[in-house]
């Protein structure tokens, strides 16, 4: 007669669901990219830089047809598939980077930084056009180098919360707040991040 609850609500239901459910808001859906098909991108002409220093982001693999826009949830993974192929010198920023990856664009000549972005920063990066424009003194000089982002006013980029803190400040991983990245960076001549 223990289990005997009357018209009671059952002990076991008035309990919190716990288990899966509780993180899954928190799970990156991050999209597989080889660097082969983004050498693939860059061969056929299609993958051009947007930025004046030459490094490729999601932006322009938005732009080249990798993949929609709407389908980028939290970023791209970029994985070593195809680095056989790799060619040419390639400049990118990533949310997520392989070590075989990094390695077969650096054999190359070419830089990987891995980049943070939360929701709102990954919006603003996306689709700059739906922040509001800068007034006109306050934009810079309209020429070659200016980009879509200079135009509009963008929220400042967030810190990655503590649980990835560790990748982005790891020179394995090339993380943009690792200030031998941050030094190799300058030394190219690439904008900086922060």
């Amino acid at each position: 007669m223990r289990n005997v609850h009357g018209a009671q609500t059952k002990f076991y239901k008035r309990l919190p669901k716990m288990g899966r459910m509780k993180n899954a808001k928190f799970k990156l859906e991050l999209i597989p990219l080889n660097v082969g098909k983004v050498q693939d991108y860059v061969t056929m002409g299609r993958l051009v830089p947007e930025r004046s220093d030459g490094v490729l982001t999601m932006r322009d693999f938005v732009k080249a047809g990798m993949f929609p826009a709407s389908s980028i949830k939290s970023g791209v993974k970029l994985l070593g598939d195809g680095k056989t192929f790799v060619k040419d010198k390639l400049l990118l920023e990533v949310p997520w980077a392989s070590a075989s990856a990094i390695a077969a664009i650096e054999a190359k000549g070419g830089y990987v930084t891995t980049v943070h972005y939360n929701r709102l920063a990954l919006r603003a990066h996306l689709k700059p056009h739906k922040f509001p424009t800068k007034p006109k003194a306050a934009r810079a000089p309209e020429g070659e180098g200016a980009t879509e982002h200079d135009k509009h006013l963008l929220p400042k980029r967030a810190r990655p919360p503590p649980k990835y803190m560790q990748y982005y400040t790891d020179y394995e991983k090339r993380g943009y707040l690792n200030p031998r990245v941050q030094l190799e960076r300058k030394q190219r001549g690439l904008k900086d991040i922060l």
